[in-house]
């Protein structure tokens, strides 16, 4: 049985479209943000940073970044 599994940054793409097309929905921006902060210092950053250019949520991953607990 095979199964189609998302990558962690594929996830977090849609997840910050998935709230700007929703208006600012915090659940998907929230996911996202758990998303990331799980995935840190893994993610492929410049994969991130092409599409987020691409999807045009530049906005909502600037807000992503800010937030995450990565500290």
């Amino acid at each position: 049985m095979r199964m189609a599994v998302s990558s962690p940054e594929d996830t977090i793409l849609m997840k910050l479209s998935w709230a700007k097309m929703m208006g600012g929905n915090e659940k998907h921006f929230t996911d996202a943000v758990r998303v990331y902060e799980v995935q840190y210092e893994q993610p492929d950053l410049k994969y991130l940073e092409e599409w987020t250019i691409k999807l045009g949520v530049e906005k909502e991953m600037d807000r992503l970044l800010t937030e995450a607990g990565t500290d």
